[in-house]
């Protein structure tokens, strides 16, 4: 049995030494969706769920939502990247690193070990960079 529950956050990036327009700073409006898979539980209050969605919410909001949101993004092995970090951080602005390249690629394999680091069963992460372009992770065995 598998549940889906979808999140948006806002964050800023860049691609340095991209061939196109994304070696610019910018940002996206990110469409999240974590699906979980799991038997039901049987039994007590959550008898019939994969999970509760209110304590997916909890996780998700903890380990992803709060440090992305609104931050910008970038790759701790690039320096310019991490020039441009420093100078945020400098000035009390929100940045998170992450140890590679934040391709939308990239980001779901990162959300994908952060929520299962966390304790959650995640099948998939599927992040919308816009209305029409997403990448999705299924885990190493995919």
């Amino acid at each position: 049995m598998k549940i889906t529950k979808i999140f948006t956050f806002d964050s800023s990036h860049m691609l340095d030494g991209h061939d196109g327009k994304c070696q610019n700073l910018h940002g996206h409006t990110y469409k999240l969706e974590i699906t979980v898979s799991d038997g039901l539980i049987q039994g007590g209050a959550k008898d019939g769920m994969v999970m509760d969605f209110t304590d997916l919410k909890a996780i998700v909001k903890q380990q992803i939502i709060d440090p992305f949101d609104h931050a910008f993004i970038y790759d701790g092995s690039n320096e310019r990247e991490s020039r441009i970090a420093a100078l945020l951080e400098e000035w009390n602005m929100k940045t998170l690193r992450l140890q590679r390249r934040t391709t939308a690629e990239n980001m779901t394999v990162e959300i994908y070990g952060r929520l299962q680091n966390a304790g959650i069963n995640v099948c998939s992460v599927k992040l919308w960079e816009t209305p029409t372009s997403c990448a999705e992770y299924e885990g190493e065995n995919e």
